[in-house]
Formats: C-alpha cells, structure tokens, sequence
C-alpha cells in the first residue's frame, strides 16, 4: 500500500519548501532585507533535522516573477523566485511551475506582508487599505489555495501550511487597523483550512511572533507608541528563535499539527493590560 507522505522515513525524502516573503515580511522598502532571516535560519536548522537533498524555493512577494537561479550550498539548492503574491496569474504561474520542477509541494509557509502607515482610521486612504488586505490576506489566500490543490493531487497526498499570523493577530497596536484586521483574517483562514485538510492529509498551523530582533524592530529598543499615549522601549528576542519554532511545527509527523503557536519577548507587553 502506498504510504503517505509523513510516513516516509525522514531520510528517505526530499522535501519541497516554499517560504513566503523572506525578503519582504511584514514591509516593504530596503529595511525589510532583514527578515531573509527567517529562511536562512529555517535552512539552517532543518539541515540538522533532515540528512537528504532539500530544495527550497524562496519567494519575494513584490516583484513580478523573473527568471529562477539556483545556488548549490553543500547538499542544499536554492531557489529564488519573485512573484507578487497578490496577483492571481503569477500566485498560478508560480505552482505551476513548482509541481512541473519538482512535482509536488511539502510546505507552504505563507509569510509575506506589508504594513500600513500608522495614522488614525480617518486618516487611512482606501489604496493603503487596498494594498495591505492584498499583500497579508488575499496573496495569503492565494498561495494557500494553490498549495492546498497541489498537496491534494500529489502522490503520496498531503503537506503541511504554516501561516504568519503576528502578535496582531490576538491583540492591535495604536493605528493599526488595517494590519489587525488582516491578521485576524489570517487566523480564520488558518483554522478553515486545518478543518478542510483533514480528509487530504494537510495540516495547517499558524505562527504568532511579537518582537523579534532585527533591522526593522530597532526602533523597539529606542521606544515605541504604547495605547496610552507614551513611548516606552520594548524587550526583544532573538531571531533564531523564531526559526526553531518553525522548524518545529514544519517537522511534526502527520498525526500532529502545532495549530497554534505563539513566540514572543518574554517581557512584551502582550499578557495583561500593557
């Protein structure tokens, strides 16, 4: 009988990743080169965990698809793609071309997002609104519906999708209405799709990181808009720990899903009233 494909021993696969929004996370603009660490480090740690060839394809989510170069390091090749995830031709293009290079798809993680200038809701601009649903949730929905129909048709059947929900996706920050409200749309479409990947053999999970350490958080450190007005520093974590947590949740046997996940600076002020 034919096995599933989380019943192959570990060292018996090759795995196909696809990590959304490693050069652009939650924005856009050159700071946002920092969150590649995401990627790096899941690359990293999951060479650890798993001894065969692994292909990764490493997706930007803000430029139009362009040619595919792979990198050999060690065992490992790269691939870096840029697509605009919000775009339903080249979200299509890109799993098109994922199932005829590798034929199939192991993991999904849905990563990429943008944010919205942090002004008062009056003061938002339809297009700013527009950009942010399109980029956190509809590219979201996007990508997930194309890896859900791949992970379904493939042989063996099933995969795993992690998406990146954030600290948003529980509790705002000040003026951040359009960010929130993705976030929380997020955390809807990650438990519909657990409950419909059952019968395919696709988990699907959700990550939820409050202030990791990089470029962007910076000014985190220095002090950031608190709901009553103030600006006060925020206590910060290091990044590699958000990588070991993905890699956890990506590593679960089949029968296990780490629906979800939240990893944040022990000290933010999440728990609690500030």
């Amino acid at each position: 009988m034919l096995k599933t494909w989380f019943e192959i021993p570990l060292w018996q696969r090759v795995i196909t990743a696809l990590i959304l929004g490693v050069l652009t996370g939650w924005a856009w603009g050159p700071e946002a080169e920092s969150i590649k660490w995401i990627g790096d480090f899941f690359i990293k740690a999951i060479k650890m965990l798993v001894v065969p060839l692994i292909f990764f394809s490493l997706v930007s989510g803000v430029a139009a698809i362009g040619d595919l170069h792979v990198t050999d390091q060690s065992e490992h090749k790269y691939r870096d793609l840029f697509v605009e995830i919000s775009q339903k031709a080249d979200v299509l293009a890109l799993f098109d071309q994922i199932e005829a290079q590798f034929g199939r798809l192991d993991l999904l993680f849905n990563n990429a997002g943008v944010n919205a200038p942090a002004v008062e809701i009056d003061d938002l601009s339809l297009d700013d609104w527009n950009a942010i649903v399109a980029a956190n949730l509809t590219g979201s929905f996007l990508c997930a519906r194309a890896a859900f129909g791949l992970m379904k048709r493939q042989s063996p059947k099933g995969g795993r999708i992690i998406n990146n929900g954030s600290i948003s996706a529980h509790v705002p920050r000040p003026f951040s209405a359009p960010y929130t409200a993705t976030k929380h749309a997020v955390t809807g479409l990650t438990r519909s799709l657990s409950l419909d990947g059952r019968a395919h053999d696709i988990a699907c999970g959700q990550i939820d990181i409050g202030n990791a350490a990089s470029e962007m958080t910076e000014q985190m450190a220095q002090g950031v808009l608190q709901p009553d007005g103030s600006r006060r520093p925020e206590p910060r974590m290091d990044v590699e720990d958000v990588g070991r947590t993905l890699v956890y949740m990506a590593s679960l046997p089949p029968g296990s899903n780490a629906m979800f996940v939240t990893v944040m600076a022990t000290k933010m002020p999440f728990i609690g009233r500030g």
